[in-house]
């Protein structure tokens, strides 16, 4: 059978890798894919061999469409938000063409973060105390009234950038809802805030296959948000990230399950809008295992989708077919049990202003237990180009943590490119925790 993955970066990369190790799969194509997965397609041996970059936009859904009609697609997968927040699945649906990814309706979970708010409140799905505004003098005096640490979200879709964090100084976070409010920040992203509690506690990404009834939950990762060492700077789409989290037991799993994935699962077909998707929810964990909601995504994370699927024994592509098909299978899935670890390695400047076109060296040296996924590159005349804010994702897997995040590094510092920027301790809440 032939595939496709809608998208451009890293995850989609790591998307269509997974998708093609199957061995049912006989073509994956990617639209419009970057030079990473160009270079796949021309592998002489392996599961790239089966990747095709295709020049189609990802809001082109007429083109899309009348690619999976003409190939005979068994399933379109959907990678970024956006489409699917703008009803990319509907568009599928209505010209009977296999696709996998959650409805326009149900996407509002990652597409408003006003929605996702009040759809927690109405299920009862533990989150932090918000409040949600359209008027800036608003928003301020309920800042002042609460005090920092305080979190503002701009409501729409920001690339994963639209999220303040003040710890200590209320006064940044009325600036910061005033930008977003004003359309100077976010656009048309921001025209609507949510300001809520800053919560406590250690982060993990929890994401799950889900059919419409039933969800079977993917391994455990953990990213890093902040651009900088020690989680400081500004908040980016992702840094790097590892999979498995310690900070997920058993317990917080069986507590998220029960809490979490089958309310959201359980309310959404309540509302008329059967989650059949990636769901993704961003954690709170707390120091005692309580589990409170920071977001949900409709989609796989990025950069979790780098390392967790470098783990995945089970076969990936049969998965998504099943789950589009509303016959998800009861058992869990196989894991390699040796943890992965992703380093992002960005383009100077990102998540603000940075330059591209910058030639990307050492791609060709490949180590053991490393992989190398690309999310901003083009190919410019037979040379790998930046093209993005974060360009790569160097994963590296080992006996434990810390022999996956040696391969990683040592794999990342032989990449060269001008500007080229990436966080040295990717991976450092487990490390202290396995140290301890």
């Amino acid at each position: 059978m032939k595939m496709m993955v809608v998208g451009g970066g890293g995850r989609e990369h790591a998307l269509a890798w997974a998708l093609a190790r199957s061995p049912t799969v006989q073509a994956v194509f990617v639209a419009p894919g970057n030079a990473g997965t160009a270079l796949e397609a021309k592998a002489a041996a392996g599961p790239g061999r089966k990747l095709r970059n295709v020049n189609l936009a990802v809001d082109d859904f007429e083109a899309l469409a009348r690619f999976a009609k003409h190939e005979a697609l068994a399933l379109t997968v959907v990678g970024p938000e956006a489409p699917l927040v703008a009803g990319v699945r509907e568009y599928f649906d209505a010209r009977g063409l296999p696709c996998f990814g959650p409805s326009k309706a149900a996407a509002r979970l990652e597409g408003s973060k006003a929605f996702a708010k009040a759809f927690m409140a109405r299920h009862g799905i533990p989150t932090a105390r918000s409040e949600t505004f359209t008027d800036a003098e608003a928003a301020t005096r309920y800042i002042r009234a609460r005090g920092a640490p305080i979190v503002v979200k701009a409501d729409g879709l920001a690339a994963g950038k639209g999220v303040v964090v003040v710890r200590q100084d209320a006064a940044q976070a009325e600036a910061a809802a005033r930008a977003m409010l004003s359309g100077e920040r976010f656009g048309a992203a921001g025209r609507q805030v949510v300001v809520e509690d800053f919560l406590v506690g250690e982060e993990a990404s929890f994401i799950c296959v889900c059919d419409g009834r039933r969800a079977v939950p993917l391994a455990t990762a953990q990213d890093h948000k902040p651009r900088d060492e020690g989680d400081r700077g500004p908040n980016t789409g992702g840094m790097g990230a590892y999979s498995p989290a310690p900070v997920v037991s058993r317990a917080v799993h069986d507590r998220v399950m029960a809490s979490v994935v089958r309310p959201v699962l359980n309310g959404m077909a309540a509302d008329g809008a059967a989650y059949q998707g990636f769901l993704y929810a961003g954690l709170m964990v707390a120091p005692d295992g309580a589990v409170q909601v920071v977001e949900f995504n409709c989609r796989f994370g990025d950069p979790e989708a780098q390392p967790v699927l470098m783990r995945l024994r089970s076969d990936f592509a049969a998965l998504c077919l099943a789950a589009a098909q509303g016959r998800l299978p009861p058992e869990e899935l196989d894991w390699d049990p040796r943890p992965a670890l992703g380093v992002v390695l960005a383009a100077g400047g990102y998540p603000g202003a940075y330059r591209g076109g910058d030639v990307i060296t050492g791609l060709a040296a490949e180590t053991p237990d490393t992989k190398v996924f690309h999310a901003g590159t083009v190919d410019r005349d037979g040379q790998v180009v930046t093209s993005g804010g974060r360009v790569l994702c160097v994963v590296g897997m080992g006996e434990d943590l810390a022999v996956a995040a040696k391969r990683a590094y040592q794999r990342a510092a032989g990449i060269r490119w001008r500007g080229v920027y990436y966080r040295r301790d990717i991976g450092f809440r487990a490390l202290n925790r396995a140290n301890v």
